[in-house]
């Protein structure tokens, strides 16, 4: 399936007018950035580059495409046979995915022609914007429920397709799991789930529908234990088990005082090593709040899957430089007083002091420094996209960045109460 029409229209009228007035092969860089993190943030998380990369390749005009703009009255003939040829051809530096970023970070750098580049706005925007607010919250719900797992299960609280994007920005942030099963195929993401209340609602009694769980799945099982009363399905899941149930899930209630309870019962009844995991409208505030609870996993859904309040990233895709006819890059820059960007092409650089990040470098000249970690890598190279950042692979590579870049942060990134982002950005 193509990406090409997952774009504005704007876009595909300002190849139509470049086209028309020779600017349309005038080389060009653009890049995405956010002026700003979500107010109280205190870093940003980099996703959405595989699945850009995977979009980008996908990006071509057939007939179909050309046809409907035609119809539209959106590009003339000349326009629709430049499209029929459309290929990238040129370069994309970026963030490796799961890095962590801050304002006025370069993420993506795409050079080409600005034809070929200046297409691929929306799609760039669209992707970056969502998966990287996904991450964003996620990151922050991980360092909240310190060491402890977290599963995303907010499939029914957003877009079908939505939800695939968002397991897999949640597990490159952290998580360890999804409910997800397209997600588990696409990405290699674990799966996990077991029953819903409407399987206990099903049968005559608590008690059979436990049974029927049981004898399903095995005393490994999750059993959801809220649908009546917790007490009473506490003691039946334990008496059916002879103490071995995996874990009971907890989905309504004031969860501090209703887990330590159920903690105290389980072990009063001997089953020590049944685990409790919570699944009720959970985010960071209250995955912090549990914090000295007896809890042993997290179930998270809408606050996850919406970026925790903040549903975009505020990335934006500006023009920072392009080539005089003597070969000469310009850079280019918009002034508007709430809405400036900052010209040229960039080098980036995260300074470090004893492995530990003191500023975000941005550099409008010269090369990233001895006590910098360069930030930009090659991702596309004359057209042609490198692999390791796509598929499963490119998920777990981003994973395990985003560990490092993380634990490279200050100690009070972690906090999840508002304030300054972690370290300071350094223009230069």
């Amino acid at each position: 399936m193509t990406s090409a029409l997952l774009t504005d229209q704007y876009e595909l009228t300002m190849v139509d007018a470049a086209l028309k007035d020779g600017t349309a092969d005038r080389r060009c860089v653009f890049e995405v950035f956010a002026r700003r993190l979500p107010d109280g943030r205190r870093y940003g998380v980099a996703a959405g580059l595989g699945r850009f990369l995977t979009a980008l390749t996908d990006f071509r005009f057939g007939d179909e495409e050309i046809g409907f703009l035609r119809d539209r009255d959106v590009i003339d003939a000349g326009t629709a046979a430049y499209l029929a040829d459309y290929r990238f051809t040129g370069d994309v530096r970026a963030y490796r995915e799961g890095e962590v970023f801050f304002p006025n970070s370069p993420v993506l750098q795409i050079e080409g022609t600005f034809a070929e580049a200046v297409v691929l706005e929306t799609l760039a925007l669209s992707i970056f914007n969502a998966d990287s607010a996904i991450a964003s919250a996620a990151a922050r719900m991980v360092s909240a429920a310190d060491k402890r797992p977290l599963a995303e299960m907010g499939s029914r609280r957003t877009g079908e397709w939505n939800a695939v994007a968002a397991a897999r920005a949640a597990y490159i942030a952290g998580f360890g799991a999804t409910s997800n099963l397209e997600a588990g195929r696409t990405w290699g993401i674990p799966t996990m789930g077991t029953a819903a209340h409407a399987f206990t609602l099903l049968h005559d009694s608590e008690e059979a529908a436990f049974r029927s769980q049981l004898d399903a799945l095995g005393t490994g099982t999750t059993l959801l234990v809220d649908t009546y009363d917790i007490e009473a399905a506490v003691d039946t899941a334990v008496r059916l088990t002879d103490g071995k149930l995996g874990a009971v899930r907890i989905d309504s209630g004031d969860l501090p005082s209703v887990v330590a309870s159920v903690r105290a019962q389980l072990d009063r009844l001997g089953a020590t090593g049944t685990k409790i995991t919570v699944t009720n409208d959970l985010d960071e505030y209250t995955i912090a709040a549990l914090r000295a609870a007896p809890v042993d996993s997290y179930g998270v859904g809408t606050s996850v899957v919406s970026g925790s309040g903040h549903p975009a990233a505020g990335m934006v895709f500006k023009l920072v430089a392009h080539k005089e006819d003597g070969g000469e890059w310009v850079p280019v820059a918009k002034k508007s007083a709430d809405k400036a960007s900052l010209g040229g092409r960039k080098e980036a650089g995260r300074r470090l002091r004893n492995g530990i990040a003191t500023a975000e470098v941005v550099l409008t000249t010269g090369q990233v420094g001895p006590d910098e970690r360069p930030l930009l890598v090659p991702v596309v190279t004359n057209g042609e996209v490198h692999q390791e950042f796509l598929g499963v692979q490119g998920v777990e590579a981003a994973r395990a960045h985003h560990k490092l870049a993380k634990a490279e942060l200050p100690a009070d990134a972690a906090r999840i109460g508002r304030g300054d982002p972690a370290i300071p950005t350094l223009v230069i």
